[in-house]
């Protein structure tokens, strides 16, 4: 029986970048968030942070850090976010100078999942009225921008002995896989990929394995026919409009009974993506006590643990080997420490989180 390909989202968020520095204080990165954050509630677990400290991932030596780590605990694969919007890049420095810089990731597999929302310009989140998604932070596509953004992938990324495939194909994952296929409209959609697969054949890179991230239940019907090859989830765990406080092993049990139906419903083959935890507290203003009913104050996951989430990756583990050909597993994520959601080693559980991935396999 072939053995699952087991996957982790990377945020690469964790270093200071010119546009930050235009918007927040020079040398500015999301450690500020984490490292300030506060209990809300009795027994909360904040602040989360790395047992090493934190670190810069567009240094080398932390790039090469983790593709040992992750060797050493099962892990096959990194996808690193890719901030793209009209050929402008954000946060391109943990991939293209940490892991892809010498004395970086070497020769570990790694792809990218294209984040199509610009990061968020005001950190912490403030207690105003406002739009979930700023607008923005919104990114729009057409046929051209879609491969011209094709043709970069495929000269820097795709082409190199390290770069994911799929059956012989490169693997691209859409984050906003429902708003891209919304503003595309399925037939250009449909027309534009087909055209993407036939560059990638003519550069002998084999064509295309496109993955839908979040995608909409309400669109189920047209991610196949716009050219999609599978499913899956980036976080797939809290209940976005539930309460408050909920409990991690109660959400598996939910998580784990829908991904029999994502497959049958879309048509597509479904991978599995599950998560240690959620809490998005360090990325939220607080004031009196408030909490909106919305990200990034509502909800808070309580109740994980590395033996709660080896359980969760085991049973995604024996699901995507009955259904899938090949088996693949997403965790989501290595490193997203602002939303509580991250397998390198903390103050709290030490290394268990990674020891927990190989535990599952």
């Amino acid at each position: 029986m072939t053995a699952p390909t087991i996957a982790a989202y990377v945020y690469p968020g964790w270093h200071p970048c010119p546009e930050r520095d235009r918007r927040f204080r020079p040398g500015w990165s999301e450690w500020d968030l984490v490292l300030r954050a506060k209990p809300r509630f009795p027994g909360h677990n904040q602040p989360r942070i790395p047992q090493k400290g934190i670190y810069d991932d567009s240094s080398p030596e932390t790039a090469a850090m983790q593709a040992r780590l992750a060797r050493a605990h099962g892990i096959d694969l990194l996808v690193y976010g890719f901030f793209w919007s009209r050929g402008k890049r954000v946060l391109y420095r943990a991939l293209d100078e940490g892991f892809l810089g010498h004395g970086g990731g070497g020769d570990f597999p790694f792809s990218v999942m294209w984040a199509n929302r610009m990061p968020r310009g005001v950190l912490p989140v403030k207690l105003k009225p406002e739009r979930v998604i700023d607008p923005s932070r919104l990114v729009y596509t057409d046929r051209g921008d879609f491969l011209r953004l094709i043709r970069y992938l495929a000269e820097n990324y795709f082409s190199r002995p390290s770069y994911f495939r799929i059956q012989g194909k490169p693997l691209l994952s859409i984050f906003d896989s429902t708003f891209f296929l919304r503003q595309m409209g399925c037939r250009n959609c449909r027309e534009t990929v087909d055209r993407a697969r036939q560059i990638l054949e003519n550069m002998g890179l084999g064509g295309l394995h496109l993955m839908a991230v979040n995608p909409a239940m309400a669109l189920c019907e047209q991610f196949s026919d716009a050219g999609f090859d599978s499913i899956t989830h980036y976080v797939h765990l809290p209940d976005w409009k539930g309460c408050y406080l909920q409990d991690y092993q109660t959400l598996t049990i939910k998580r784990k009974a829908e991904w029999k139906g994502f497959a049958s419903t879309f048509g597509l083959p479904y991978f599995p993506s599950v998560s240690p935890g959620w809490d998005a507290t360090p990325r939220g203003v607080m004031h009196s006590g408030r909490r909106p009913r919305r990200y990034p104050w509502w909800p808070v996951v309580t109740g994980e643990s590395p033996d709660a989430f080896s359980r969760f990756l085991r049973d995604a583990v024996r699901f995507t080997l009955a259904e899938n050909r090949p088996p693949m597993v997403f965790i989501a994520s290595w490193n997203e420490w602002s939303e509580g959601h991250y397998l390198e080693p903390d103050t709290r559980f030490g290394s268990r989180w990674l020891e927990a991935v190989r535990q599952a396999l």
